[in-house]
């Protein structure tokens, strides 16, 4: 007892701080758990959470059981599967070219550039990509193809073509915060590793491989960790802010996310989008500490040798 009163006289000041983040939490977190049960639920608006009839996991039969859930379930892991493979590696390519820069107001700049579409909002993301890529209006239909002397095409009609459109726009938007964390870490390696392998002979190149990214290997297996943990919650806001979730282009970009505003906005299902919603949580909770699991086997038996 007298040891505890003297840690928290000593931290108080600390503890204090703690206080507003730990009443966030619960507000924000916990409390509303309490709504999971809607998942289980024949929700009805009139009868309240309460008092709807439970329905059991009939609720949760469209994720198995119908065409739309393979096609969203596909989509949601490729597309994510593809956003985290080329994302890391693009951003850990361009936080190394960055570091290899010696003009310091060009760095600057070139940060400041990489990092200015992640600050811009999906919804301005999206009206850019319509005006790009607008049948009738769009800049690639009315000034790179009609000079190749092609018909214009008809981008929010033609399904072949958005995976590539939506995987281009993902990374470009998302690259600048992912190199920022990966420079900062490049930026924290301990300079006298890169001296002693200068020593040893080493070029530009050899330093990358044997001392920046192995510096790298800690940021990129939490990152890579983080994004599994949210791989059924991605951020797929473009496919809400633009016409792509309906008509010819739905199976290629049907994602749990969107399948879930459409139950919840569109066809009014709140206990569909709640039984997606917590199985998005489950599934990545169990992502997540599956691949801490296999990153602490690895790293447990690479440090045997």
């Amino acid at each position: 007892m007298k040891k505890t009163k003297k840690t928290l006289k000593r931290f108080w000041p600390m503890y204090l701080m703690f206080i507003p983040g730990v009443v966030y939490l619960f507000i924000n977190s916990y409390i509303p758990m309490f709504g999971i049960q809607i998942a289980f639920r024949q929700y009805n608006a009139a009868q309240g959470v309460y008092g709807s009839p439970w329905c059991g996991f009939k609720n949760f039969e469209f994720l198995t059981r119908t065409k739309d859930a393979w096609i969203m379930i596909r989509n949601t892991v490729l597309y994510n599967v593809v956003f985290i493979v080329l994302g890391t590696i693009l951003a850990v390519a361009t936080a190394i070219i960055l570091n290899e820069i010696r003009n310091k107001t060009a760095k600057q700049a070139y940060q400041t550039i990489i990092l200015i579409p992640f600050l811009i909002s999906m919804v301005i993301v999206s009206y850019l990509a319509y005006a790009f890529l607008s049948t009738s209006d769009g800049f690639i239909n009315n000034s790179l193809v009609k000079l190749l002397g092609k018909e214009p095409i008809d981008w929010y009609n033609t399904a072949k073509y958005w995976p590539v459109i939506l995987v281009l726009i993902n990374i470009w938007k998302g690259l600048g915060y992912n190199m920022i964390l990966y420079y900062a870490t490049i930026c924290g390696i301990d300079g006298t590793l890169y001296e002693a392998a200068v020593v040893d002979g080493a070029n530009r190149w050899q330093k990358i491989v044997h001392v920046t990214l192995p510096g790298l290997k800690s940021t990129i297996i939490i990152l890579t960790l983080m994004a599994l943990g949210g791989i059924f919650r991605s951020d797929f806001g473009l496919f809400y802010k633009v016409p792509l979730n309906s008509g010819p282009l739905i199976n290629v970009t049907q994602t749990i996310d969107t399948y879930v505003y459409r139950g919840l906005i569109q066809n009014n299902n709140v206990g569909m989008s709640s039984a997606a919603g917590l199985y998005q949580s489950v599934v990545g909770f169990v992502l997540v500490v599956t691949a801490n699991a296999i990153v602490r086997r690895i790293d447990n038996e690479s440090s045997l040798f």
